[in-house]
């Protein structure tokens, strides 16, 4: 199994990145690879991804959500197995550091070789810079889901 840890401050109150991040809809206008993410319930989410011409689709259940603090993931049923958990906390009244662990089992040499060559990790540190210049030109989040897992 892999593991990447990548973590970004941005210059948002911890509720509103916490709210924006909450919004998995939203995930394809930061995130490279993923083509849609379709929220199918309070903690079950369907992705479809694209990452250099290798299309992949699997479900990821929500396992343990703590509005403003902690949002944790983990596909389910064959294929993709990956895992992983974002923590916020406030540096002060007006910035929040996000911190993203990822986990997950490459599938065969070229994902074994990327994951080698680090590209998981600078995929991870870009969606993160992404996330950073989404939610501080917008100033405000696209909506929120408080619930508690």
């Amino acid at each position: 199994m892999s593991h990447v840890e990548e973590h970004v401050e941005v210059n948002v109150p911890l509720r509103t990145a916490y709210n924006q991040w909450t919004q998995f809809e939203e995930f394809p206008s930061f995130m490279a690879g993923v083509e849609r993410v379709e929220q199918r319930g309070d903690t079950l989410t369907h992705w479809v991804t694209n990452v250099n011409g290798v299309e992949r689709t699997f479900d990821a259940r929500i396992t343990e959500q703590l509005p403003d603090r902690r949002v944790a993931w983990m596909t389910e049923g064959a294929g993709t197995r990956q895992g992983g958990l974002v923590t916020f906390e406030p540096v002060d009244a007006t910035t929040t550091e996000i911190v993203v662990h990822v986990n997950w089992v490459p599938e065969g040499v070229a994902e074994s070789t990327a994951d080698k060559l680090g590209f998981v990790k600078r995929q991870v540190a870009g969606d993160l810079k992404r996330f950073k210049a989404f939610i501080e030109t917008r100033g405000a989040e696209t909506g929120a889901w408080r619930g508690e897992v």
